[in-house]
This record gives structure tokens, C-alpha cells and sequence, in this order.
């Protein structure tokens, strides 16, 4: 190690099943008066809004679903003007990670003037972000971002052409609720496409170039959390184990990847603002490539994570321990329904160009253990279609 690391876990954190039943102490707690709560229509089909509204009655919501399944800047600017518009001093963000990171960026736009794009992480556009911004609690819905203990938050740009990271600890929420029984609804396949994005956030937060061995060793604990309970909450909703053990994979991955994530999010960033696809599905498609492009450059950590996730033992070879975790992880793809190609998602040879070009432009791989060139990328492409 050389140098001065800085480490930072400042989250406040209600976990548990029945943590809802919280909502109005700690609205209050806060000075939360007229809060906009920020979520997605798939939100308030399912319930889920009318669920946190009803639990904390006593408060007035102004509520805005109009956040896309991969936030779009004019989201962010219509669920500023509608903050504005209603007189809000708050924000309660609900759902995964598209409504919770879009009410981070509705909080961020609320009290900063500069164009989104200017606080472009590749950019070093967190540093003109202040404490200045209202309160916000974040409650997760899905076990897939853990973005209600990030830092960070994703949305596509017109101005950048791609999905852009912008990153500040004053991002973080002040309080994030995490009630497993929120998420007992999601259907298999949310279920799968979510799981898949923790253990991918663990996995290449565990593997990215840097010195962090607290992120190191969250990481290690949560790919093994998502890996054994992924096929039963997929194949049962309402396994209470299951489901509060994702969720606190999915935190945990969020947590351990302020450390850095790698090419496999690169990838997966412009197979989402591209074509449109759900990015923890992809990551999955993507993780098992990936690790074999990175075998070269990082054999003992896969050893640790297969280790980690009971897929070897100590005694295993470091390249018969990279195969069987490379393998287990297509298995686990297989077992809950998820394809194996992105091709079964609607992607054609035409398409990688575009996209290689995009994921050189994400600043992702940057931390990835091997570096990439945009000749690796599209290999990376063509290995997974």
C-alpha cells in the first residue's frame, strides 16, 4: 500500500422485517413535512407507494412516478419542477435502483444550478456538489443496486450520449429503510435480473484494482449471500430468508463497490442506454466473460471468492478455482432463467460497435483488474452474444 486511503461508511440504516412501521418517527426525526415521493409507475401498480403513504399518514406526499426504467435527464427535471411546484422539503425515494437514484439527482437539482452533465464523475464534477440539499430516505423495493446506501447515481444524458456517474457522499441518503417485505412481490424474473446485479457489484468490487480490505472483506461476505440465496428467492417470493438475505447482499455490494467495479459494468452501462435492457440481467449474461478476461490478472481473488461462496476449498488449484466459480456462476444463470447470450435479449453483431465505444467511455474499467482496450471490448462482446 502507499499512500492515504480514506474509508467512509456513514450510512444510517433501519433493517428488518416490519421496519416500515418506522416511517413516521423518523420523517420526523428529520423535519420532514411535505416530502416528493419519487418512484416508478411499476411502483404504484404494485402497491408499493400507496403501502409507504399508508404508513405514515399523518404526512403529505406529493408524489412523482414519472422516473423511467433507466433515468432519462428530462425525469430529473420534471421531478425537480414538480418538487418546486408543490413546495416540498424532502425527498422519500421507493423502488430499485432507477426511482432511488432519480431522487437523489431531483434532491441534487433542487439546490444546485449546473447542468447535470458538470457533475459528471469523469469529470470530477462531485466536487461542486455541497451539503446544501434536502433531507432524503431512501426504501428499497428490490435486492439488486443497494443504491439506498450509495453515493452515487446513474442517469443517461443527451448532452454525453451514455449513462453518467455522479458521485458525492453528500448523495447519501440520510436514512435508508430496508424491510425485506417490501420485496416479497417482485416476480421471478425482477427477482433474478436484481440478485444477479448484487452479486455482480460484490464480485467486482472485490476484485477492482485499489487498497480497501473493509470493502474487501463486505464483498466476499455478500457474493456468497447472493449466490446461496438467489435460486430460493427467485423460486419463492415469499421465502423470508431468502429475501432479507438478498437484500442485505444488494446493500452490502453497494457498500463495498465505493472501492471501484469493473469492465463488466462498462459493458453493461451502454447495453442499457442503448438497447434498453435491464442492467442487472446483463451483468449477469456479462460476469462470467468477464472473469475469464481477468483470470490472467487476478487468479488468488477468484480463488478467495470461490473460496468465499463454497464453490472450492483452500485446497484447490488457483486456476481449477477460477473454472469452477466461472462455471457456477453460468449454472446459477440457468437455474434462475436467465439466458446465457445477449443475443436471447435482441442484440445483433451490428450493434457492437456502437456499444464497444460507449463502454470505453465508461469510466468503470478504469478500477477493472486487467486493463482494457476498446479491441477488448468488443471481443468481450462478441464472447457473450
Amino acid at each position: 500500500m502507499n499512500g492515504v486511503s480514506t474509508f467512509s461508511f456513514p450510512t444510517r440504516i433501519l433493517f428488518g422485517a416490519g421496519s416500515l412501521a418506522r416511517l413516521p418517527d423518523e420523517l420526523s426525526q428529520l423535519s420532514i413535512h411535505r416530502p416528493l415521493l419519487v418512484v416508478d409507475r411499476g411502483i404504484v401498480k404494485a402497491g408499493l407507494a400507496q403501502r409507504v403513504t399508508a404508513a405514515a399518514p399523518s404526512v403529505h406526499f406529493a408524489i412523482f412516478d414519472g422516473v423511467d426504467p433507466n433515468p432519462v435527464e428530462q425525469n430529473i427535471l420534471d421531478g425537480v419542477e414538480k418538487f418546486r411546484r408543490e413546495n416540498c422539503d424532502s425527498i422519500v425515494a421507493v423502488g430499485g435502483g432507477s426511482p432511488i437514484d432519480a431522487g437523489k439527482l431531483v434532491r441534487l437539482c433542487a439546490t444546485h444550478a449546473l447542468p447535470l452533465a458538470q457533475y459528471d464523475d469523469q469529470l470530477d464534477g462531485g466536487d461542486g456538489i455541497s451539503a446544501n440539499l434536502p433531507p432524503m430516505v431512501a426504501i428499497p423495493t428490490t435486492a439488486g443496486t443497494g443504491s439506498e446506501v450509495g453515493r452515487s447515481a446513474v442517469v443517461h444524458l443527451e448532452s454525453t450520449g451514455r449513462k453518467t456517474v455522479i458521485f458525492s457522499p453528500f448523495l447519501i441518503a440520510n436514512l435508508a429503510i430496508e424491510d425485506p417485505e417490501l420485496t416479497y412481490g417482485m416476480p421471478p424474473s425482477i427477482t433474478a435480473g436484481t440478485g444477479l446485479d448484487a452479486l455482480t457489484h460484490n464480485v467486482e468490487a472485490y476484485l477492482a484494482k485499489g487498497y480497501h480490505p473493509m470493502c474487501d472483506a463486505i464483498a466476499l461476505s455478500g457474493a456468497h449471500l447472493a449466490y446461496a440465496n438467489l435460486p430460493a428467492a427467485v423460486g419463492n417470493g415469499q421465502d423470508a430468508v431468502a429475501r432479507t438475505n438478498m437484500l442485505m447482499a444488494s446493500m452490502m455490494g453497494a457498500v463495498a463497490f465505493q472501492k471501484g467495479l469493473g469492465v463488466t459494468h462498462s459493458l453493461a452501462h451502454p447495453l442499457s442506454s442503448v438497447a434498453g435492457l435491464h442492467h442487472g440481467t446483463t451483468n449477469g449474461i456479462l460476469l462470467p466473460h468477464v472473469l475469464e478476461f481477468n483470470r490472467a490478472a487476478s487468479g488468488e481473488r477468484l480463488l478467495d471468492l470461490a473460496v468465499a461462496m463454497r464453490i472450492a476449498d483452500r485446497n484447490m488449484s488457483v486456476q481449477d478455482a477460477g473454472s469452477s466459480l466461472i462455471e457456477a456462476i453460468r449454472k446459477l444463470l440457468a437455474g434462475v432463467g436467465i439466458p446465457n447470450r445477449l443475443s436471447a435479449l435482441g442484440i445483433t453483431p451490428q450493434m457492437i460497435p456502437e456499444l464497444s465505444k460507449k463502454a470505453m467511455e465508461d469510466a468503470c474499467h478504469r478500477l477493472n483488474p486487467r486493463p482494457c482496450t476498446q479491441r477488448d471490448m468488443t471481443a468481450l462482446y462478441d464472447a457473450a452474444l
